[in-house]
């Protein structure tokens, strides 16, 4: 087992090194994964060898191929340009003359990263705990145990490297590992976990520290009456069919009634690139090839070439279904009505809400982030893709001349609260 002193002596050495210190040794991990890059790729054979019988969406999670190392580099370097976000005052109030208060920008602490089969997040969320001064203990899945394991002697050097202490990024392997360290609210002070939503819950039942993540990627498109032909078939065919696995592929595709002359179009694409259709009562007369869907396919994230499909009589059924069956994680509408648009963005409470876009732009990448530490529905703190900004919380800093609150409550002195900032 670690020690747990030690990680939480190294998240407030990094916590309180120069910015200039934290961006070096993000450009440095850079740098190292570029010079490890075969043994990288030979460790990540080695998983996938190990996993043959996985389920597909397994190994594709699993697999760190070329173009995932080249955009794991490029996150790095998005990050490393990005300002340094510690310290960086939110507000400033003049309480009184002589008496400022700041609310600064601060990192949460150690967090607990426990994430399955994607060895790709131990790069994303180490990348994000040294741009936001927060030390991380990583648990990831056996099943990506050499991956694991060279990713973070990578990062580990990178903090050698510019004199930073490496002990503020741990690796655990283990179930009884986890099983401690969920027991220990005096030391990780936020857990996040990225998986299935089986783990999510089982987290969140076996620990009393604070949980930040998603329990499943419910997503939806809804084509409406005025949706573009051709840009439905696009949106339907990428948020489905370009990385099935992900927790923002789309799931279930609701259609407008008026909308239906034309789903023969939609349909078509997506069976022609392998996807199962399992569509509702409404539209079986209309793709009668298609596998009738039943109400606990349209709860599911199928993770696979597998997409619900469903007809609704108007945007408000579109609005209700989806507040009654997805997962507040990533929901789209396609629609040339700007009106339509506009209600569905407001009223669709979900972490990421998208006009004619598809929901595979839910990513802390896509959305200029440099990664992301995983995706939270919750209503509080961080919602979306968690990046630098759902890692930090804030202090109040308080500068005085001697100032002492009797004077201000017998009345001595009167309070001036003029905002600053």
């Amino acid at each position: 087992m670690i020690d747990l002193a030690r990680v939480r002596a190294a998240q407030r050495k990094l916590a309180t090194a120069k910015a200039s210190e934290r961006t070096a040794a993000l450009s440095s991990l850079a740098d190292i994964m570029r010079e490890q890059d075969a043994a990288i790729a030979t460790a990540n054979h080695q998983d996938l060898a190990a996993g043959a019988s996985l389920e597909p969406q397994l190994k594709s999670r699993l697999a760190l191929d070329a173009k995932k190392r080249a955009g794991l580099i490029d996150g790095l370097m998005q990050l490393a340009a990005s300002s340094d976000p510690i310290d960086v005052e939110v507000s400033r109030t003049k309480l009184d003359d002589g008496l400022v208060l700041a609310k600064v920008q601060s990192p949460i602490g150690v967090i607990l990263v426990i994430f399955e089969s994607r060895p790709d997040a131990v790069i994303q969320i180490a990348s994000l705990a040294i741009r936001s001064g927060n030390a991380v203990v990583l648990k990831g899945g056996s099943e990506a145990t050499h991956s694991n394991r060279v990713l973070v002697d990578c990062v580990r050097q990178s903090l050698e490297r510019v004199s930073l202490d490496p002990d503020a990024v741990m690796l655990v392997e283990g179930r009884a590992a986890v099983q401690e360290l969920l027991s220990r609210g005096d030391v990780i002070d936020l857990v996040i976990p990225r998986g299935s939503g089986q783990l999510v819950r089982s987290i969140q039942e076996g620990t009393r520290i604070p949980v930040l993540g998603h329990a499943e990627g419910v997503c939806h498109l809804y084509i409406d009456a005025r949706a573009d032909a051709a840009m439905a078939v696009r949106l339907a065919v990428d948020g489905k069919c370009d990385y099935p696995s992900a927790c923002n592929a789309t799931e279930t595709i609701l259609v407008h009634e008026a909308f239906v002359p034309h789903i023969g179009r939609v349909a078509d694409a997506l069976t022609e690139r392998g996807v199962e259709l399992r569509v509702g009562e409404r539209l079986q007369s209309v793709l009668p090839r298609a596998k009738a869907a039943s109400d606990d396919d349209f709860h599911t994230e199928h993770g696979a070439l597998i997409v619900n499909m469903q007809m609704v009589g108007d945007i408000g059924e579109a609005i209700s279904h989806i507040a009654r069956y997805g997962s507040a994680h990533t929901d789209a509408i396609c629609t040339q009505d700007p009106a339509a648009a506009e209600r569905f963005l407001r009223e669709v409470d979900s972490a990421s809400v998208f006009h004619n876009a598809s929901t595979r732009f839910a990513d802390g990448f896509r959305y200029g982030l440099g990664a992301e530490v995983g995706v939270s529905t919750s209503r509080i703190h961080a919602r979306g893709p968690v990046g630098v900004e759902g890692l930090l919380t804030t202090r109040w800093l308080l500068r005085g001349d001697g100032h002492i609150v009797g004077d201000y409550s017998s009345g001595a002195k009167r309070f001036k609260h003029e905002r600053m900032k």
